[in-house]
């Protein structure tokens, strides 16, 4: 089924002498574009880029790789120009995240077609249905979407196919479109350590992909309970589950954080920001207001069974930048009726810790992730 709703946006243009009009796909919620112009290979990227920052949508008609070209090089055009930085970690992430919108907008508006089979009628285009099939869903309906976003798709795609990589599984997760990959293998191995303080039953509240909930499984927790209210990480930790013969062992629930009853050992790893997420990828780092980890803290005690822990999987990113402080984190937690057991800790390991030429490298250089085990006051 179209991932897309009755409300779906529409785009209009003119071409030759013929009005067109065409379903507009954005992961990132963009409005469709009011100013269309037909474009092919004659084109400059000068000219496109011009096009582009005044909010004019580019509907390709050349050769498909001179489209990839032309997109590479309005994003030349745009690192061209230094980017706002300020030394107060607040405001350096503000002006990334701007930077990052605008930069997403402009490119955005280069735009193929597909049609209602998800096939592309340009030169040299690529075989795109399965990539799309699996991230939108049956189409029926010509639509246009960003060269971008199709490029993401089609990665997408391909990294499900291969998989990711989880030592602590000797396994591999497969991601699919819109959920987050466990690439931050960190807090994957604080789960896979840390002392287990029930083997009965668990719950994983906001599996996303998966894994976590894979994880207890394999150390031999009898039944885990993982839940999610998005459809994409659903299909996925289903698809994980069977792919690791976990289908029996864990089951996979549609809800908003916790399913009914109580269990000795839950496990979350909500969103490490608490800011607006630009794109449904997002959901899975950034969480406005904190309201997943409040509405996890605030609901965990009346689902722990007696003596039982919750464990929640946090980074500190969020005080490296100013966006929340420890003691807010810890009054969080206190206000729950719950305590600190314990808190382990791990430094990231993934590549922007080491990158100098990110605008957050401070912030992300002097990460901590950390495990807190917590019980009732």
């Amino acid at each position: 089924m179209d991932r897309l709703s009755p409300e779906t946006p529409l785009v209009y243009w003119q071409e030759g002498l013929q009005p067109r009009q065409a379903l507009w796909r954005s992961e990132n919620h963009s409005k469709p574009p009011v100013r269309v112009q037909v474009v092919d290979d004659a084109i400059k990227a000068d000219q496109a880029y011009r096009l582009a920052c005044e909010g004019t949508a580019l509907v390709w008609r050349g050769d498909f790789q001179n489209a990839r070209q032309l997109l590479q090089a309005m994003a030349r055009r745009i690192d061209r120009k230094p980017a706002k930085t300020s030394s107060q970690p607040l405001e350096a992430f503000h002006l990334h995240r701007q930077a990052q919108a605008q930069r997403a907008r402009v490119l955005g508006m280069l735009v193929v077609e597909l049609d209602g089979d998800y096939d592309i009628a340009l030169r040299r285009a690529p075989e795109v249905r399965e990539a799309c099939l699996q991230a939108y869903g049956v189409a029926g309906q010509v639509s246009l979407v960003s060269l971008r976003e199709l490029q993401g798709v089609v990665g997408a795609y391909e990294w499900r196919k291969k998989g990711v990589d989880v030592p602590a599984l000797e396994a591999r997760i497969h991601p699919h479109y819109g959920v987050f990959s466990p690439v931050r293998g960190e807090y994957v191995d604080l789960v896979a350590q840390v002392p287990l303080s029930a083997d009965t039953l668990a719950f994983d509240i906001g599996t996303g992909s998966g894994v976590l909930a894979a994880i207890l499984a394999k150390r031999g927790v009898k039944k885990v309970i993982a839940t999610d209210q998005d459809a994409r990480a659903l299909a996925c930790a289903r698809d994980n589950m069977q792919r690791l013969g976990l289908e029996q062992q864990v089951e996979v629930l549609e809800c908003n954080l916790f399913p009914t009853g109580k269990a000795p050992l839950i496990v979350c790893n909500p969103p490490w920001i608490p800011a607006k997420a630009n794109a449904a990828i997002e959901y899975a780092i950034y969480d406005p207001d904190s309201a997943m980890l409040k509405g996890f803290l605030n609901g965990v005690t009346v689902h722990l069974s007696p003596g039982g822990e919750a464990w929640l999987i946090l980074s500190d990113i969020a005080e490296r930048l100013g966006l929340r402080t420890r003691q807010q984190l810890l009054d969080m937690i206190e206000r729950a009726g719950l305590r600190v057991l314990e808190r382990l800790d791990i430094q990231p390991r993934h590549s922007r810790a080491n990158d100098a030429s990110d605008p957050l490298h401070q912030a992300r250089r002097a990460e901590v992730t950390s495990l807190w085990r917590l019980v009732a006051a």
